[in-house]
């Protein structure tokens, strides 16, 4: 029974889970790709250093990705965001225009914009 459990603990760590695709900074994650796709998609609305005051300004204002609100988000959490949008927001889904490689990509360069 013992062998079972283990079994099925590595079958959970074993591909397969996704566990191992929450975490943005894993070293698969090229901050470069993401920095790019930034500036050619979201620097529009989120500005150059992510502030929210890019050349388009919504109500409600769009999130300070500097902020001590979005970089403690898990980034399960961000993923998601980005990936289905944002209800009420400008923060519409990008899923259909990024793959979750470039998401993962451009929130691994969001976190560098941490204070």
């Amino acid at each position: 029974m013992k062998e079972v459990l283990i079994g099925v603990a590595l079958l959970a760590f074993a591909g397969g889970s996704g566990v191992k695709d929450l975490t943005v900074t894993s070293p698969e994650r090229d901050t470069v790709s993401g920095r790019e796709i930034y500036s050619n998609i979201c620097i529009r609305c989120h500005g150059i250093d992510g502030k929210g005051q890019g050349q388009m300004q919504f109500t409600p204002p769009v999130a300070d990705l500097t902020s001590p609100a979005v970089q403690s988000k898990l980034d399960a959490r961000l993923f998601k965001t980005v990936h289905d949008g944002k209800s009420n927001t400008a923060m519409g889904a990008w899923r259909e225009a990024l793959s979750d490689d470039e998401i993962w990509d451009v929130l691994a360069y969001v976190r560098t914009l941490a204070p």
